[in-house]
């Protein structure tokens, strides 16, 4: 944020010197040459009216020592012409053109007519750009000469370069003040924002351990920070209410229930034979109670702690759930495969990789018929390594596995002792990795519970669980 404001105060004033130095820059040059013009043809109409003097009174001998004379004090080529334009005199010493009949150049030909001639060409010769200034000698309204002045415009420019290049600088100075005072400026109004970035990492990790300073930056950021640290004070607050209630509750209802499951069953040998189904039924239900309540509280403890993903190896763990879940599933004759390429590492929280797959092998167990087979496929999806569930079981339809994720539901129908948090548990564990878990169906038959991870580069030696 600081970098983008201080680029909009540059951009702004980049637009502002542009503005104006540009402009001023070619007024000043066109006020150089309109100056540097003016004093040539000036010079060059005194240079005439001299020389049409001396041809008028037969002096045309000392025209070449006059003309050497100007040029050398002005840096300039003089040219002197007749009345039918013959030059003369020319100051140039590399070219004779004395005697040449010059009266078709156009400029020769003007001042002939008494029409003086100014402005600039290019010397293929030199290279240079020069200027020139061509006056006719009159007495009476008879041409009796013109005079040509050439002048380099090489000093000119330089001058003109010189303007841009102070202008330049100018710029390049305004810019570099600016850069200053903009950084300066832009670092005081980002501060608040930055330790809000801060701030707002620390809540998101569970715990604000800086306290924010309201006494920097604009009025508007301050009172914004001083609203954050009130509203983080609160729910950090909130959280560890929410934490004690939870910690508190896992304490406080494990002993009734316990006791309550115990007064149950000490009923047993005084109840009357056709009873005894009635108190199965209330003992069963405060066991489901008890399981209900664990997993409320792993649910709340879940989601009020911060956990942090850790790589944990992906093929390791199935094969160890796999191997516990085994002895249960031989129980109801149902058979636990591990097949799939290895995927290697992923990205989990602690202990988090053991819940989900114990509670997908759960639930899977829950609906398999004796002789069917629950298989956990690993493969490796476009996205990241992917666990895949699947059981025989008689599935889902496309309304079931979409509410399967909410709390506490079950299918119409389901007669088993399950709490309806298995799922959601397996959400929350998935989400908190930066995964995602989703249920298909089977293509032979039964449910594909698919939970895609992200994946780890860490290697195997270094892998935590």
């Amino acid at each position: 944020m600081t970098r983008r404001l201080l680029l909009s105060y540059l951009s702004l004033i980049l637009l502002v010197l542009f503005a104006l130095e540009v402009p001023l820059g070619y007024v000043y040059a066109r006020a150089e040459l309109s100056r540097f013009s003016h004093t040539a043809e000036q010079g060059a109409g005194i240079l005439s009216e001299v020389c049409e003097d001396k041809i008028e009174h037969g002096r045309t001998a000392g025209i070449p020592a006059l003309a050497r004379s100007y040029a050398r004090s002005t840096g300039s080529r003089v040219v002197v012409t007749d009345r039918s334009g013959t030059v003369l005199t020319d100051t140039r010493t590399t070219a004779p053109t004395i005697g040449q009949d010059w009266s078709a150049q156009p400029d020769i030909a003007g001042a002939l007519r008494s029409r003086p001639a100014t402005g600039t060409h290019h010397d293929p010769a030199t290279g240079a750009d020069l200027f020139y200034a061509t006056t006719p000698g009159t007495s009476g309204g008879t041409v009796r000469c013109t005079v040509r002045v050439v002048y380099p415009l090489t000093m000119l420019n330089e001058r003109v370069r010189n303007a841009w290049v102070a202008l330049a600088a100018v710029g390049l100075g305004v810019l570099a003040a600016v850069a200053v005072i903009g950084f300066s400026l832009a670092h005081w109004i980002t501060r608040p924002v930055r330790a809000l970035e801060r701030a707002t990492a620390q809540l998101a990790g569970g715990r604000l351990t800086d306290p924010l300073n309201t006494g920097h930056g604009p009025p508007e950021l301050r009172r914004l920070t001083a609203s954050f640290t009130h509203t983080a004070a609160r729910l950090q607050h909130l959280l560890r209410a929410q934490e004690a209630f939870a910690s508190e509750a896992s304490h406080q209802l494990k002993t009734p229930l316990t006791a309550l499951r115990l007064r149950l069953e000490n009923f047993e040998p005084d109840l009357h034979p056709r009873s005894r189904p009635s108190l199965d039924s209330a003992v069963g239900e405060v066991e489901r109670l008890s399981r209900i309540v664990q997993g409320l509280l792993a649910l709340a403890r879940l989601e009020n702690s911060a956990m942090t993903p850790e790589a944990a190896d992906l093929d390791a763990v199935v094969a160890d759930r796999a191997a516990m879940w085994t002895a249960f599933a031989a129980e109801q004759s149902v058979d636990i495969t591990v097949n799939g390429p290895a995927v290697g590492h992923v990205w989990a929280v602690p202990g988090g990789l053991e819940q989900i797959i114990d509670n997908l092998l759960s639930n899977a167990l829950h609906v398999s018929p004796p002789g069917s087979v629950i298989s956990l496929a690993r493969a490796r999806g476009p996205s990241g390594p992917e666990l895949h569930v699947i059981d025989q079981g008689p599935g889902m339809t496309e309304a079931t596995r979409h509410r399967a994720f909410d709390r506490f539901w079950r299918a119409s129908g389901t007669h088993d002792d399950g709490t309806g948090l298995g799922l959601p548990m397996v959400q929350q564990l998935t989400l908190a990795a930066g995964g995602e878990v989703a249920l298909h169906p089977a293509s032979g038959g039964g449910l594909d519970a698919v939970v895609h991870f992200r994946p780890s580069s860490i290697p195997r030696t270094s892998c935590r669980r």
